[in-house]
C-alpha cells in the first residue's frame, strides 16, 4: 500500500466539511461506507493509478481482471474525489432510504463491476468502428460511472422532476444525457465511454432485465428484501409468504363508518350489549362485513330491558 505524499488537499477538506454539515447520523450506513472507502483509498491507494486504472489492454489482453474491482474506488486527484463523493452523498441518501441498505449495497457491488465490463465493450466497439487501436489503451479510474447509473435510478424512482442546467429547465428523464454531453465538452479529459457505460447499466436495471436477474440471484439469500415494494407493519410478517399480495390501506371511513369518536364509543357499547346474552350465549347475525359493524336496530324498550338485566346480574 502506498500512501499519497501530498500537501493539504483542498478538495478533500471541503468534502469532509460537507459531510460534517450533513451529519454522520443522517447518512445511511452503505452510503457512509462507500464514502469512507473512497476517502481511505485516496489517502492510502493500494497501487499507483497506472496499476489500477481499467483498460481493454490491461484487463483483457494482460488478464488483469482485478482492475474491475480496483478502478471504481481510486481517484486521480482530490477534486475528482470531491465531485464524485458529493454526488454519491446526495444520491446515496435518497436511494438507500428508498431501496433499503442491503439491496443498495447489492446494487453498488454489481454496478461497480458491470459498468467496467460495459466500458470495455464500448472501447472495443470504438476500435472496430473507427479502426483505431488506441482506444484499447484508454485507462479510466473513478466512481463516476456508478454515479451516472445511480442518477438513472434516482430519476426513475423520482419521476417528473425538473433540473436547471445553465438556467434551462431539463426534465429529469433527459438530465443524465444532457450532463453526459456537457461534462465531455466542459472537461474533455473525462471518460465519455465510462460515463455512458453508467447510463446504459442504469437503463438495464430500470428498463431491461438486470433487476430481474439480480432478484433471481438473490432469491436464495434470506436477508435480501424485495425492493420497490411498500413496507408496513403487516408486510414484515406476511412478506415471508409467497401468496401474500400487498394492498394499500383502506380508507379511514371503512374502519369508522364515518362516525365521530363519541359515536364510535356509543356504538361499541351497543355492540357489546347485543353480542352477549346473559346465559353465556352469543347472537349470530351472520358474517360481519369488514370495517365498523352496525348492529341490527332495537327498540328503546328492548334496550332498556337489556340494560336492566345486565345490572341485575
Amino acid at each position: 500500500m502506498e500512501r499519497r505524499q501530498r500537501g493539504v488537499s483542498a478538495g478533500l477538506l471541503l468534502l469532509l466539511y460537507q459531510i460534517s454539515q450533513v451529519g454522520l447520523q443522517n447518512i445511511p450506513s452503505v452510503t457512509l461506507g462507500v464514502l469512507v472507502l473512497n476517502i481511505f483509498l485516496f489517502l492510502n491507494p493500494l497501487r499507483p493509478l497506472s496499476e489500477v486504472c481499467l483498460s481493454v489492454n490491461e484487463a483483457v489482453h494482460r488478464k488483469n481482471w482485478q482492475r474491475l474491482l480496483l478502478a471504481p474506488f481510486h481517484h486521480a486527484d482530490d477534486w475528482h474525489l470531491y465531485y464524485n463523493m458529493i454526488s454519491m452523498l446526495w444520491k446515496g441518501i435518497m436511494l438507500e432510504r428508498k431501496l433499503k441498505s442491503i439491496w443498495f449495497a447489492y446494487i453498488i457491488a454489481v454496478f461497480s463491476v458491470l459498468i467496467g465490463v460495459v466500458y470495455m465493450v464500448l472501447e472495443v466497439l470504438l476500435v472496430i468502428i473507427l479502426d483505431d487501436p488506441s482506444y484499447e489503451m484508454n485507462c479510466g479510474v473513478g466512481f463516476s460511472g456508478v454515479l451516472f447509473a445511480l442518477k438513472v435510478l434516482n430519476n426513475h424512482y423520482n419521476p417528473g422532476r425538473v433540473s436547471s442546467f445553465f438556467g434551462l429547465p431539463i426534465s429529469s428523464k433527459y438530465a443524465c444525457w444532457v450532463e453526459l454531453v456537457a461534462i465531455h465538452f466542459i472537461s474533455p479529459g473525462t471518460s465519455f465511454a465510462g460515463h455512458l457505460s453508467g447510463i446504459l447499466v442504469g437503463l438495464m436495471y430500470t428498463m431491461g432485465p438486470l433487476k430481474k436477474i439480480m432478484r433471481a440471484c438473490a432469491a436464495g439469500i434470506s436477508f435480501f428484501t424485495e425492493p420497490d415494494r411498500p413496507r408496513d407493519y403487516y408486510s414484515e410478517y406476511y412478506g415471508y409468504y409467497p401468496d401474500y399480495q400487498y394492498r394499500a390501506p383502506r380508507n379511514y371511513f371503512d374502519y369508522t363508518g364515518g362516525l365521530t369518536e363519541e359515536e364510535q364509543l356509543e356504538r361499541a357499547v351497543l355492540n357489546s350489549l347485543n353480542e352477549r346474552d346473559f346465559g353465556g350465549r352469543t347472537h349470530n347475525y351472520g358474517q360481519r362485513p369488514y370495517g365498523f359493524w352496525f348492529p341490527p336496530e332495537n327498540s328503546e324498550e328492548d334496550m332498556r330491558r337489556r340494560r336492566l338485566r345486565r345490572f341485575d346480574r
